[in-house]
């Protein structure tokens, strides 16, 4: 890596022995040594920069008459770059055409060259991987974010020839969601132009049978959204019940057809609030750009409270889950990995801040509290509770771990499926199955709790077993503690997103349980991201 002032004084020296050398391009595009030391200059403070024009004796690809289809390709690019919910005047297109109509020098115009090439950089690596780097908004976002080297995407600009559009199309991710999330966009900002959804319902409930203003504003609105044709009824008619089932259904709701509290508390968010959800969701397609989903992959949506199995683009599984609390240290973290084994009749070994923090104070006051809760010393033996004077110790020095063994009622359940990670993170099941019924479901330490995790062993399983339900049956009925290796691990993404497309394109949304897009999308506008313009 160059640094400060040896970069400077490293490219200095580079641009003068080139510029005592002859050059080595044809004598129609040589440059006078001030294009060669500008080029040096600007590309010093940049490692790929620098790599790549020594490498080719700082030969131009921008600023000549061939250069002409790479340059007006970048400059493009730049201009629909609003299109994709990246920053535009980071990129300033409009400036950079003024300084080609505006060069005076061979100086001038090796600094443009350079500069060209820096915001080049920044936009392949903006709409490849995203604008931010995520963990410093939201230390739960631990994914990792693939970041290709700026002088492997030059050089490939560069063969690209001819096809060099292509090539920065081709830099942007190529999930279907992501090119169904830029027409969503496109749409709502239209729908924002003519005015948006209409006015706010004013009820705090509404049922068949209403009628009355607020049906009429409850009506318009869902008109606007897509879900009622044409009516001009004042009633909370079958009509409406059904298009307020389906809007339910489609937010994750409880679709009972009642305009309750919670489901107008949706429909009167306004359209720009919808907006940033899908600014953010094509954010984080981005950081998952290049990462192999894998043809079956599991698939954890945490704001949507699921887990789904995904066989080559369709969805053969899916339950309802259980996620961290909004609280700092429980939230469940956004990562992918790659699930090895499930475990059946898993035992549970306390994680540590739980024991201090949750059962240490208890068996304070009771030293037999969480009596089903093994105590076992730094050797692995139980401690009886009868030996431990519980007063004598704190979070920091209690000498003891905790372990539930195989049971109905531990608290993994009857299996666990494990993809072995630093946070650790799985899923499994629980003997609290109430909280399933919830609508909102974020009430664990941080892990996954599955609504139906037979069912998820059975579907992980039937790739490598003629008999997956009658063979998990068999271990789970021995009672004892068993490891099943999956022979082919199956990767698991934990994902967060708050707008996503539906296979026919329709929008869902859910509520942003963390505040995770609300931090994300304050850290796009300030990078300068804008929330309506698109180019017509």
């Amino acid at each position: 890596m160059f640094a400060g002032k040896g970069v400077r004084l490293g490219a200095a020296v580079l641009a003068l022995t080139i510029a005592l050398s002859p050059p080595v391009w044809s004598a129609q595009t040589a440059l006078l040594d001030g294009y060669t030391q500008a080029i040096a200059e600007g590309a010093a403070e940049d490692r790929a920069l620098a790599e790549f024009y020594a490498a080719r004796n700082y030969a131009p690809i921008w600023t000549t008459g061939a250069d002409a289809v790479r340059r007006a390709a970048l400059l493009g690019a730049l201009e629909n770059a609003a299109a994709h919910g990246l920053p535009a005047a980071r990129y300033d297109a409009e400036g950079l055409r003024a300084a080609f109509e505006g060069l005076r020098s061979e100086r001038e115009r090796g600094l443009l060259e350079a500069r060209m090439s820096r915001v080049f950089l920044t936009y392949a690596h903006d709409i490849s991987n995203g604008i931010l780097e995520p963990a410093k908004v939201d230390p739960g976002i631990v994914r990792e974010i693939p970041r290709a080297d700026g002088r492997v995407l030059l050089e490939g600009f560069v063969a690209s020839g001819e096809g060099a559009a292509h090539y920065l199309h081709g830099l942007a991710p190529r999930a279907p969601q992501y090119a169904q999330l830029m027409k969503a966009r496109y749409d709502l900002a239209g729908q924002i132009a003519r005015g948006g959804w209409g006015a706010a319902v004013q009820a705090s409930k509404l049922k068949p049978g209403d009628q009355g203003a607020a049906v009429v504003a409850l009506r318009d609105r869902l008109q606007a959204m897509g879900y009622l044709g044409r009516t001009a009824s004042a009633v909370y008619d079958a009509d409406l019940q059904k298009a307020v089932q389906q809007y339910q259904f489609d937010q994750g709701l409880t679709a009972d057809g009642v305009a309750g509290a919670g489901t107008l508390e949706e429909i009167n968010r306004a359209p720009e609030e919808r907006m940033k959800s899908i600014l953010v969701a094509m954010e984080r397609l981005r950081w998952m750009n290049g990462l192999e989903l894998g043809p079956r992959h599991v698939w954890v949506n945490i704001t949507d409270f699921s887990v789904k199995i995904i066989d080559h683009g369709k969805k053969t599984f899916e339950s309802v889950t259980v996620v961290g609390q909004n609280q700092a240290d429980r939230r469940t973290p956004e990562f992918s990995d790659e699930m090895e084994m499930m475990v059946i009749n898993p035992s549970w070994s306390v994680p540590r801040s739980i024991t201090v923090k949750e059962y240490l104070p208890m068996m304070k006051k009771n030293p037999n509290a969480a009596g089903h809760i093994s105590l076992v010393d730094s050797r692995g033996r139980t401690v009886p509770r009868s030996a431990v004077n519980f007063a004598a110790y704190n979070e920091r020095n209690f000498p003891f771990a905790m372990k539930q063994p195989p049971s109905n009622s531990n608290a993994l359940g009857l299996v666990k499926f494990l993809f072995p990670n630093k946070y650790n993170i799985y899923l499994h099941d629980t003997p609290s199955k109430s909280l399933f019924q919830k609508e909102v479901r974020a009430y664990s330490h941080g892990c996954i709790r599955v609504g139906q995790p037979f069912d998820l062993a059975y579907a992980l399983l039937a790739p490598q077993s003629a008999d997956p339900e009658g063979e998990f049956q068999k271990v789970l009925k021995s009672g004892h503690e068993t490891t099943v290796k999956l022979e082919t691990p199956v990767p698991v993404h934990l994902v967060y997103f708050t707008a996503w497309p539906t296979v026919r394109g329709r929008m869902e949304y859910r509520r942003d349980v963390y505040g995770r897009d609300g931090a994300l999308w304050a850290a796009l506008a300030k990078a300068g991201v804008e929330l309506q313009p698109v180019a017509d």
